[in-house]
């Protein structure tokens, strides 16, 4: 969860050498090559369906899509601010996404629930400053465009109930690394190679082999041995972590209302974690 809430700080920092493009065919491609060894250490069999690949298709489209607006919401904005408001979006978006897909009656409790998720993401967006061109900046848009994109991710890859989830999210680092090749990265990217310092080296290892491959493999080996609704609860040290770092190695100014946003929404997050509703989509489904 650490290093979840860390590759916000990581972006930031790279930001200032590539562009996002660039960023995703790093991350992506350096990803899906410490994978294999994983894979192979774990015995998990590399076969799919044609229904798996079609979903894994769309899954890597949408990866690509999120994570270029998350690097473009990190580059104009606060990484702090983006990793708490994002990381605590994402589950209440995801509720609903799947309670309207569900046609499912939003009672009392939940709409308590939301309620206060959406006091404390209009909070953290200092709203009630009443400054439009705050509420409305690039970074805000760009952040919450992505927090839309992940639940997408989630049901998409749900789909997919046969291969195991490191399979799948393998496949989907291979294509996606592929799509970014294809159309977005051009020979310009070979001299600014040459360029780079130990300081992007740093941060890009942090970013893929820690914060995607290690942190992605101990999570999945935790949902193995303690459970999907125990290891789920430890995703709240996400925002806190983005929030930390940030102000750590990035100078960036924690504010009151970012704090009690992140505390609203991180309780409306709990209390929709344990809604029947989630616990049934989280035992019929596998999420990437």
């Amino acid at each position: 969860m650490v290093f979840w809430g860390a590759s916000w700080v990581n972006v930031k920092v790279l930001s200032s050498y590539i562009n996002e493009y660039e960023l995703v065919f790093f991350r992506m491609g350096i990803s899906l090559l410490s994978m294999i060894p994983i894979l192979y250490f774990m015995k998990l069999s590399y076969k799919i369906d044609f229904r798996t690949l079609f979903f894994i298709i769309l899954s890597s489209i949408v990866l690509v899509l999120y994570s270029i607006f998350f690097f473009l919401g990190v580059e104009h904005g606060n990484a702090g601010f983006g990793g708490a408001l994002v990381t605590t979006l994402i589950p209440i978006n995801t509720f609903i996404i799947i309670a309207l897909l569900n046609k499912k009656t939003i009672s009392l409790k939940h709409s308590f629930a939301l309620i206060l998720g959406g006091f404390g993401v209009l909070t953290m967006l200092n709203v009630w400053a009443f400054n439009p061109s705050e509420i409305f900046s690039k970074d805000n848009i760009y952040f919450i465009i992505a927090s839309l994109l992940w639940p997408v991710l989630t049901i998409l890859s749900s789909k997919v109930t046969k291969v195991n989830p490191l399979v799948v999210t393998f496949y989907v680092y291979v294509i996606s690394t592929i799509f970014i090749y294809i159309f977005y990265i051009d020979s310009s990217l070979e001299a600014k190679i040459a360029s780079f310092d130990l300081y992007f080296y740093l941060n890009m290892f942090v970013i893929t082999i820690l914060s995607t491959t290690f942190a992605t493999s101990v999570y999945f080996v935790g949902i193995q041995k303690l459970g999907a609704n125990e290891v789920s609860s430890f995703i709240f040290l996400v925002p806190s972590s983005a929030l930390i770092l940030s102000a750590l190695f990035l100078g960036e100014e924690i504010t009151f209302n970012v704090v009690l946003g992140t505390i609203c929404t991180i309780t409306a997050i709990y209390i929709l974690n344990n809604l029947s509703i989630f616990r049934l989509f989280k035992k019929k489904n596998k999420s990437l």
